[in-house]
């Protein structure tokens, strides 16, 4: 039987500054801007989406950036980690580049075997680049980063809860992961283990509930094949009593969303039709891309949104 859920889709933050956002994702990261355009449910702030040449599922980190939001706080119910995966022969490479930025990073850690370090974005976001050789995927580099050091997409995630009991249920009974084990209080899952596909559970009992802003997550997207297998999802989910909502077309997905036991946004997103289908390959994310119902109205969205500018390269 084919699985409906087979890894991370996307993972969608909140930011502050437009400019200084897509530098540090496309400059200092090097992630590629695969689109840019806004945020469906609030036409006047732009929805960015980094990943790798395609824009492929399980490597797409995508913000909302608000000018002027305040920062929010890590707490529970919330994802407060991003794990981008890198060959392990790339970690020393990535110490050095960010300290060469003023980035504070952790010491090097060890998880699940994995070695890796942790820092945060201008913003406050939580961000781990997890060293491994089990990868095959593609990195993308805009050439101020060596290939064989680039980010090749998503390791996993971290979910902080309260409890676990209840998510793990969801997770392992309805969405087609499972239990992989424990680590220092940290609970592993995954649909087949591999990066990309990782979800941790950290429980913090008596933690402060997270206040989301900027430098916080807003959702994680789960990866589903088609509006075939997303209905079959979404009526399992529905008949064990999760308030799914209906069908979202989000132009380069289609996307449903509902609240985990623990609190944490989940959506269920299709892996098609992707992100070509408004730009060629060659030239993702160059254009300010719009839905059919808001191009009416792009001289007015336009007016209302700050100019960027995609210099990857100078961030050498």
């Amino acid at each position: 039987m084919m699985a409906l859920i087979t890894g991370i889709h996307h993972i969608t933050a909140i930011a502050g500054n437009a400019q200084e956002n897509v530098d540090f994702y496309t400059g200092i990261l090097g992630l590629r801007m695969v689109k840019k355009t806004i945020n469906f449910d609030a036409p006047d702030v732009y929805h960015f989406y980094f990943g790798d040449q395609w824009g492929s599922p399980g490597t797409v980190f995508t913000t909302f950036p608000f000018h002027g939001a305040r920062k929010g706080t890590k707490g529970t119910g919330e994802m407060t980690y991003t794990a981008f995966s890198i060959p392990t022969a790339a970690l020393s490479y990535w110490q050095k580049r960010l300290k060469s930025f003023g980035i504070t990073i952790s010491d090097v850690l060890t998880r699940f075997g994995d070695e890796l370090i942790r820092f945060e974005d201008h913003d406050g976001m939580g961000i781990e680049l997890i060293a491994n050789d089990r990868d095959s995927r593609t990195g993308w580099t805009y050439g101020h980063i060596p290939a064989e050091f680039s980010i090749k997409g998503f390791f996993g995630a971290t979910l902080n809860l309260k409890a676990k009991e209840l998510t793990e249920k969801l997770l392992t009974k309805h969405m087609d992961y499972q239990f992989i084990g424990e680590e220092n209080g940290r609970f592993r899952y995954g649909t087949k283990g591999e990066p990309g596909d990782i979800v941790d559970i950290v429980l913090d009992k008596n933690g402060r509930q997270g206040i989301q802003s900027a430098g916080t997550v807003h959702h994680i997207a789960f990866r589903t094949a088609n509006h075939d297998t997303q209905t079959e999802i979404q009526n399992i989910l529905w008949n064990n009593g999760y308030q799914v909502t209906e069908i979202k077309d989000r132009n380069y997905f289609r996307s449903i969303y509902f609240r985990e036991p623990g609190g944490v946004l989940f959506e269920i997103a299709t892996d098609e039709p992707g992100f070509a289908i408004d730009e060629e390959e060659a030239h993702l994310g160059e254009l300010l891309k719009l839905p059919d119902w808001a191009e009416p109205h792009r001289e007015k969205i336009e007016k209302n949104l700050t100019p960027i500018s995609l210099n990857p390269t100078s961030y050498v």
